[in-house]
């Protein structure tokens, strides 16, 4: 397939992006079929970039090049758990353009990734046969939940494309959880299993309409704006009944757990949140795109704040910090009715003076 005629921008020819889009998705899909497995080095030298970078929560962080990514996260999780499957929950993509300065979702130019991206969540499920980061192996089933990011672009001579870029965010505290080592305080809310979309049509193979995109991003949008509408006092001032279903879903990480409706969401998660980073602000987007009911979006860090109350057990340190944050919602064309949420809360908590995963070594 030839895809030399790229688009520079999401406002390009229907037929053009929707061919880039369609070829984005399938190259991310068929990687990740192959993520881990036998064939994993393979696959990864194929359809990857020999200069691409994947970015993974703490303590991996950053590894340069295909080979990296099997011989320190790929190979070694595979080796902690042999039978270990992907479970995909939701899969779609989309293009970023970060908006101008003022807007919601700006990044500063050193922060940008503009092109075309897909994005999953899910669980890896398996037997936990040798420990992995330290977390001590149970010889029983475990889930590590997962959250990922690609960015795809056509390759330089138009003949497909490759992924030149990854953004993977692990939920490791709650695996440390079920092997019998907590590592913060109980969550506020629910350690459970997250679910998919309680529709079951997370998985966006073929097209979609970009309309219903539009509308997904729109209304979103339209609900980050309210979060800061905050007035300093009142978590009401935010609106957030004028966006969410009532019975909605907030699916945190461990640590924070998952939560139901708007009351449940701001007792368990804002309120915390806001007592600990009462200025926070949204900062250097890596990307943040729809399709069909679907947003995702993600920064590296993607929040900064000033670590001013008590957070998850950790005193104020008075710090700056800066969060790595993934989200998912989906929109039912007329209320957000679930958000999927991952933090590297281990990178957060080493910014506080709190080395999390070191306490493994006890």
């Amino acid at each position: 397939m030839n895809l030399s005629m790229s688009p520079s921008h999401s406002g390009a020819d229907p037929e053009v992006a929707a061919r880039l889009l369609a070829a984005c998705k399938a190259d991310v899909w068929r990687l990740l079929q192959g993520l881990p497995g036998s064939a994993m080095g393979q696959s990864l030298r194929e359809q990857v970039a020999p200069d691409a970078t994947w970015h993974v929560s703490h303590p991996l962080n950053e590894l340069q090049g295909p080979q990296a990514v099997v011989e320190q996260f790929y190979g070694p999780l595979q080796a902690a758990f042999p039978d270990l499957e992907r479970r995909i929950d939701v899969f779609f993509g989309g293009h970023w353009t970060s908006p101008p300065e003022g807007e919601i979702g700006y990044s500063p130019p050193h922060a940008r990734a503009e092109g075309w991206w897909a994005t999953a969540t899910g669980h890896y499920i398996g037997t936990f046969k040798q420990p992995w980061l330290g977390i001590p192996a149970t010889g029983e089933p475990a889930v590590l939940r997962f959250g990922e990011f690609y960015r795809w672009q056509p390759r330089p001579d138009g003949q497909g494309g490759q992924i030149v870029e990854a953004r993977v965010l692990l939920d490791i505290l709650d695996l440390a959880r079920q092997a019998g080592r907590p590592l913060l305080p109980p969550s506020s809310g629910l350690d459970l299993l997250v679910p998919g979309p309680a529709p079951h049509d997370g998985l966006l193979l073929g097209q979609t309409d970009p309309a219903v995109g539009l509308e997904s991003m729109r209304r979103t949008l339209a609900m980050i704006k309210g979060l800061f509408d905050f007035d300093g006092v009142n978590l009401d001032t935010m609106g957030m009944e004028r966006f969410w279903h009532p019975h909605m879903m907030w699916y945190g990480p461990c640590g924070i757990g998952t939560t139901r409706g708007v009351r449940g969401f701001q007792r368990h998660h804002q309120q915390p949140f806001l007592h600990a980073f009462p200025d926070r602000k949204g900062m250097g987007h890596r990307a943040r795109f729809s399709e069909g009911p679907f947003v995702a979006s993600t920064g590296w860090p993607s929040v900064g704040a000033t670590h001013a109350g008590d957070y998850l057990g950790v005193p104020a340190t008075g710090r700056r910090i800066g969060m790595r944050v993934a989200d998912w919602w989906r929109c039912d064309g007329t209320w957000l009715t679930e958000n999927w949420v991952l933090i590297d809360l281990p990178h957060l908590m080493l910014q506080m003076d709190v080395d999390l995963l070191a306490a493994l070594k006890d």
